[in-house]
């Protein structure tokens, strides 16, 4: 298989980690991808080091936003842009291993589902791995996802000749659920590589994130995103908060 894989990341004051970011992309073993990099207003020098790497390898392609309008704007900017068979997501400060590409789009090949995504290590800011591997399922459905959005974005990959291109609600946080549940209206399940593919990087503001904010937006999620009853609100809300719980222990 040769087919073009477009990768989409969306940048904002990313100078600190975005070089190991994309020499993890240029270390895959597959080699037939263009990034699309979306940089949403940053203000330090994440430009600079972006252009240095796209000056030496035309396949990264960087696109910059007038202002800062929010990942889901920068990515949707990117899937508009993308013109690959396959479709990825990848966030600034996060890492994949030299086999993602190959083996989400071999186990596509072999399973014929047109929705993989992969278990991952997960480590500090030092890359310091304190936290314990998040082990995927091996297949979630739309009600699984609900319930706990075990489809992280950074192993996210997406059969788009298969299932078409779709965009990511325009909402603060949760775009790349709503994204996963569009798909997953129209197919039973994706499937869930147990190896783990990448490392996803815990930042010290994401550890100190309010939980009564999050569960508001949550809820404001099931109501207003996916237009759930008040009962059935009520029922996905205690699976995600219990489950949620279990997924954020060390």
């Amino acid at each position: 298989m040769n087919a073009l894989v477009s990768i989409i990341t969306p940048t904002y004051n990313s100078a600190k980690h975005i070089a190991e970011t994309i020499q993890s992309v240029q270390n895959q073993t597959y080699k037939n991808w263009e990034w699309i990099i979306v940089d949403d207003g940053s203000t330090d020098n994440t430009k600079e080091i972006i252009l240095d790497f796209q000056a030496k390898d035309t396949r990264i392609h960087f696109v910059k936003l007038n202002q800062n309008s929010g990942p889901a704007i920068a990515r949707n900017t990117g899937i508009e842009k993308a013109t690959g068979d396959f479709m990825t997501f990848l966030d600034a400060d996060d890492i994949w291993f030299p086999t993602f590409i190959e083996n989400s789009l071999n186990t596509i090949q072999k399973t014929k589902i047109p929705f993989v995504f992969s278990s991952y290590k997960r480590s500090n800011e030092k890359l310091e791995f304190v936290y314990s591997d998040f082990i995927v399922p091996q297949k979630v459905t739309y009600t699984d996802i609900l319930k706990s959005n075990s489809i992280s974005c950074l192993t996210a990959f997406l059969d788009i000749k298969a299932l078409g291109k779709k965009f990511m609600p325009l909402i603060k946080k949760r775009q790349d659920m709503g994204l996963w549940l569009q798909y997953l209206k129209e197919i039973p399940f994706a499937y869930g590589i147990q190896e783990c593919q990448a490392i996803y990087r815990i930042r010290e503001n994401s550890l100190s994130r309010k939980k009564s904010d999050l569960i508001v937006y949550q809820w404001k999620f099931y109501r207003e995103v996916e237009k759930l009853t008040i009962f059935q609100s009520i029922y996905y809300m205690v699976h995600w908060m219990v489950r949620g719980f279990l997924k954020y222990r060390n």
